[in-house]
């Protein structure tokens, strides 16, 4: 910006990026933004730190997108997973190598706004956005937009962030579609040490009795993660679930200490991931795993480059300048998370259909669990296994054939000049 337009911005209290929730993905939009040098507001409607339902894995490309110098508060360390299918047929894996680690998301929350802030960026808490406004009386001009708090207040950004989660208000605005809806229960449930000692360094997951369906037990100490998922619209089936997973595994006695529940949405291919001089990213934009719906390092990932395009962003001068950026923040998120995604979505159709393929590969079939080593590590990814192992390409082709995806363009017109367009990957 030019020396005139900083002092009028001063003047009128502009950020250059705002960013609307502080867990992994605007924390991390945060920090890229403001490591570039901008002046950054991350605002959060809860007071940190606080619980979010979540298993707490962290997966190697979690670790990998972190900020320089972060120090993970790990739980535990999983060198050890035990497979179950709807509870028989057990069988207990091991690697000699770490392959991911556990953490609660309080602290990690909480660690990533640190990271932020001492990157610059300032952390407004209890401050619930209710709407964000690119045209209209609350917009001072063309490169502005406003953000109206609930109670009335009115901030104003160069660009906008939208990392509030998968009932994101930024998402709405942005016009997000989702094609997949699920729903998943978790128990944090403490328990005695010699309970503790027996799981500490090895997970359990259990391939349900719903099509799509797991569960899963995440040790963390003197506590245990124990959580199911399903599709949504079988919410009495998946308690169900839950209730016999804990019971089977003998924890059926111990009283949890937070029973939560929460839907994750997954974003439907021509979903939009921008408008005007709004991003969406994280759970906000529907960026996750669709199988496993693991969706920390999709967080941390479309988290990190938000912030980068969103610089961009609010350095753009006119419409036009604005939609190749945000164009080339959609391609960059499409050239990477949607290609896992893409895989993760035909993964998912054969595992609900055959559930008991990937328990017997995962068992008994050795590249397949070096494949699910690798991945957990962060050696490759869904997409690498697939491109560049034909055996497991032809495979998928077989069970589920890659579906013709809608025609995509792309154009810029010179003399656009509207600043609420959308903008697909």
């Amino acid at each position: 910006m030019s020396g005139e337009n900083s002092s009028a911005d001063d003047m009128q209290r502009v950020w250059d990026v705002v960013v609307v929730g502080a867990g992994p993905a605007g924390a991390s939009a945060a920090y890229a933004a403001a490591v570039a040098g901008r002046r950054v507001l991350l605002l959060e409607k809860a007071e940190l730190p606080r619980y979010k339902t979540c298993g707490g894995g962290i997966i190697g490309p979690s670790r990998d997108a972190l900020p320089p110098g972060f120090e993970l508060p790990l739980k535990d360390r999983v060198h050890a997973v035990t497979f179950s299918n709807n509870g028989r047929f057990t069988r207990t894996r091991r690697s000699k190598q770490m392959m991911f680690g556990l953490i609660n998301r309080p602290e990690f929350d909480q660690q990533l706004v640190e990271h932020a802030q001492k990157a610059g960026a300032e952390l407004r808490t209890g401050a619930a956005v209710q709407r964000v406004e690119q045209h209209g009386s609350a917009v001072p001009d063309r490169r502005t937009v406003a953000v109206v708090l609930q109670g009335g207040e009115t901030l104003l950004a160069r660009a906008v962030v939208g990392a509030d989660g998968s009932a994101s208000r930024i998402g709405a605005h942005v016009g997000v579609k989702v094609d997949q809806v699920d729903l998943g229960l978790e128990a944090e449930i403490p328990v005695p040490e010699p309970v503790a000692e027996d799981w500490k360094g090895r997970v359990l997951i259990d391939w349900g009795p719903m099509p799509g369906s797991y569960g899963w037990v995440f040790p963390k100490g003197d506590t245990l993660t124990v959580g199911v998922i399903s599709a949504r619209g079988e919410g009495a089936a998946t308690k169900r679930y839950l209730e016999d997973f804990i019971a089977r595994l003998g924890l059926a006695g111990f009283e949890p200490s937070i029973s939560s529940g929460h839907l994750t949405r997954c974003r439907a291919d021509d979903s939009p991931l921008s408008r005007g001089r709004v991003l969406v990213c994280g759970d906000a934009a529907g960026l996750l795993e669709p199988w496993t719906r693991e969706g920390i390092s999709f967080a941390l990932r479309s988290g990190r480059l938000a912030g980068e395009w969103a610089v961009r962003i609010a350095e753009a001068h006119d419409a036009v300048d604005t939609r190749r950026q945000a164009l080339n923040y959609a391609f960059a998120v499409k050239a990477g998370l949607g290609v896992e995604m893409s895989v993760g979505k035909r993964m998912l159709a054969v595992f609900e259909r055959r559930p008991g393929l990937f328990h017997a590969a995962l068992t008994g079939f050795r590249p397949a669990w070096r494949a699910f080593k690798e991945i957990t590590q962060g050696r490759t990814s869904l997409g690498e296994l697939i491109r560049s192992h034909p055996l497991a390409q032809r495979a998928l082709t077989t069970l589920a054939p890659e579906p013709i995806a809608p025609e995509e363009t792309a154009e810029v017109d010179a003399d656009d000049t509207d600043s609420e367009d959308s903008v697909t990957s």
